[in-house]
C-alpha cells in the first residue's frame, strides 16, 4: 500500500479513479463553557470506490466524530471534506440533507426503525423524501426486503422483528435510494455473535458484489476480517502507520 493507503492492485473500472471520500486536516472543537475540546486534530484520510473500509479505535479517539464528518453529519471546525470532488464542509444543514439522501445509506448499532411503521414502510421512507412515486417506492421496497432475505416479513413492525432482522431492514433502508456508500455504525453492537456475522456476511456481499463503498465505524477488532483495509484512529487522527489492508 501506498501513502495514506492508496491501493496499488488493479481495480474493476467502476473503482478507478479518485477518492470518492477525502478529508484534509479536519479538525472539530467542541466548546464546553470556557472550554474547548477537539474531537479531531487535523483528521486525513482518502477512502476510494467501492472499497470495505473499517474505522476503528477505542472510546474516545474521536472515531464517532470522524463517522459524522464522512456522512455529512456534520461540519468541521477547520478543514475540508470532500464528496465526489465537491466541498462539503462549508454546507448548510439543507445541502448536508440533500447529500445525505442521494450519496449516502446509513446503518445505525440502535436500528432507528420507526416503530410504528411495518418493514416495507420503513424502507421506503427514505424515498418518500427523494419524491419518488408511491408504486416505484413499493416495487423497490419488496425487492430489498426479498434481497436481505425478508420477503415474508414485509409487513411485520419492528417490534415484531428479532433483532438480526431489524438490522437486515435496516440495511435495506439504506440501499433504498441506491447511494454509493453505506456508512456502518457498529452494525452488529446490538446483535449475538450469530446473528452479528449474519449482518457482516450480508453487508460483504453487497460490496463485493453491488460494488458498494462500505465505512463501518467500530471498537470490536473481529469485525476487521471483513474489510479490505482498516483505518485506525486515536486522539483524534489517523495513527502513524493506520492504514493497514
Amino acid at each position: 500500500m501506498t501513502e495514506k493507503g492508496q491501493k496499488t492492485m488493479e481495480k474493476a473500472p467502476e473503482c478507478q479513479g479518485k477518492p470518492i471520500i477525502k478529508l484534509v486536516d479536519v479538525w472539530k472543537v467542541y466548546k464546553m463553557g470556557e472550554v474547548e475540546v477537539p474531537a479531531l486534530r487535523g483528521l486525513t484520510l482518502d477512502i476510494y470506490p467501492c472499497e470495505f473500509v473499517a474505522i476503528m479505535g477505542p472510546s474516545g479517539s474521536g472515531k464517532s466524530t470522524s463517522m459524522n464528518m464522512v456522512g455529512c453529519l456534520d461540519i468541521p471546525t477547520k478543514g475540508q471534506i470532500y464528496l465526489d470532488d465537491k466541498d462539503i464542509a462549508t454546507l448548510d444543514e439543507s445541502h448536508l440533507a440533500q447529500i445525505r439522501g442521494k450519496k449516502i445509506g446509513f446503518v445505525f448499532q440502535q436500528f432507528n426503525l420507526i416503530n410504528s411503521l411495518t418493514a416495507m414502510e420503513n424502507v421506503m421512507m427514505p424515498m418518500m423524501f427523494q419524491d419518488v412515486p408511491t408504486y416505484e417506492r413499493e416495487r423497490k421496497a419488496k425487492r430489498l426486503l426479498e434481497i436481505v432475505g425478508l420477503e415474508k416479513r414485509e409487513y411485520h413492525k419492528p417490534t415484531e422483528l428479532s433483532g438480526g432482522e431489524q438490522q437486515r431492514v435496516a440495511i435495506a433502508r439504506a440501499l433504498s435510494n441506491d447511494p454509493p456508500v453505506i456508512l456502518a455504525d457498529e452494525p452488529t453492537g446490538n446483535l449475538d455473535s450469530k446473528r452479528g456475522e449474519e449482518i457482516m456476511e450480508l453487508l460483504r456481499t453487497l460490496h463485493e458484489r453491488d460494488k458498494k463503498t462500505i465505512i463501518m465505524v467500530t471498537h470490536d477488532g473481529k469485525l476487521s476480517k471483513y474489510a479490505d483495509r482498516i483505518i485506525n484512529i486515536r486522539d483524534g487522527k489517523v495513527v502513524e502507520g493506520g492504514n493497514e489492508k
